[in-house]
């Protein structure tokens, strides 16, 4: 069968591709046809660990699907692919891109939560010693609404400073490893970035100003939502999908998995051979826990932070945003 490994398109190169993709042959089995499902992502950090070990280890196939990872350009282009039925599921945290398409009147729900907590790294310029040294500064994003600029906005709150109050400018510059760049280059003077590129931002010069995961901020991190409509119709799908991310925590969490893990995470981030790999699956490993039902204290707590700045969030119930029948029978 062919099979689509890594894809990175915007919506319209999305399209095509899934078009396409539609028509052509299967040489399956004829008794035993793979479903066919399309996970889109536009985290580009080690928080995708979980998926990236779950396709490298054929545990979706195991389960009878044919899972695609397809990597959009931005959290909205993932969102209009939704929208378009173009593909079955997208993994995202609580977003304002998610949020904001749900109040619009998009279906989506979560049906599981993989992280549970916000976490990441708030690297500085050396010269910002203290959160209030960021005032009047510029702090990179991937996207308005999307994870990035969602984790920075918690955080803010956590800290008290009001982009607009305190004349902070949020500055769209692309994924992670273009806001490395941009941050070594001295473009922005801060960003929210994973731990994988923590090295090589302390290497050109950046300073660590929070571990996000310290901050203990209630969220809910990257979990996976899907249409309402498509979990009526293949809750089966939707179960072995979940099946599949169970195996591939269990299999991630196992320490003589380490290089196999790791092999994953090299090649999807294409992370250096310099890069410490002991620190990097212990800090991947920590992300995940045996939970895999989205957290309603973390969703509500983004739904408040959203609604300091437009009052249409106020307006989301966050038991019409999840759906974790299935995620809790599986806990079960």
């Amino acid at each position: 069968m062919l099979r689509s490994r890594y894809f990175r398109f915007g919506l319209r190169e999305l399209s095509v591709a899934l078009i396409v993709g539609l028509s052509l042959p299967s040489f399956a089995n004829a008794a035993t046809p793979m479903k066919r499902v399309r996970i889109l992502f536009a985290d580009f950090s080690e928080r995708m660990g979980l998926f990236f070990v779950a396709k490298d280890q054929r545990f979706f196939e195991e389960h009878g699907l044919e899972a695609d990872l397809v990597q959009v350009n931005s959290g909205p282009v993932a969102v209009a692919a939704m929208a378009a039925n173009e593909a079955e599921f997208y993994t995202v945290s609580a977003t304002g891109s998610a949020l904001g398409a749900m109040v619009s009147g998009l279906d989506l729900v979560w049906v599981a939560g993989m992280i549970n907590k916000l976490d990441g790294y708030f690297y500085v310029s050396p010269k910002i010693q203290k959160p209030d040294d960021l005032k009047g500064k510029i702090i990179g994003v991937q996207s308005f609404g999307g994870g990035i600029w969602m984790f920075t906005m918690m955080t803010f709150d956590h800290w008290g400073i009001s982009p607009e109050r305190d004349k902070i400018q949020l500055r769209v510059i692309g994924d992670q490893s273009v806001l490395v760049q941009a941050l070594g280059a001295g473009i922005i003077e801060g960003a929210v970035l994973g731990y994988a590129y923590s090295s090589v931002v302390q290497r050109n010069g950046g300073r660590l100003l929070a571990d996000l995961g310290t901050l203990k901020i209630p969220y809910q991190g990257t979990g996976l939502v899907a249409r309402r409509g498509f979990i009526a119709n293949s809750p089966d799908t939707v179960e072995k999908t979940l099946r599949a991310f169970v195996k591939a925590n269990a299999f991630l969490q196992d320490k003589s998995n380490q290089p196999a893990v790791i092999r994953s995470l090299r090649k999807w981030l294409r992370l250096p051979a310099s890069e410490n790999t002991d620190d990097l699956y212990e800090r991947m490993k920590s992300l995940y826990d045996r939970r895999i039902s989205p957290t309603r204290e973390g969703v509500q707590n983004a739904l408040r932070v959203l609604s300091k700045a437009d009052p249409k969030y106020g307006k989301l119930k966050v038991e019409d945003l999840i759906d974790d029948r299935i995620a809790r029978k599986l806990e079960n």
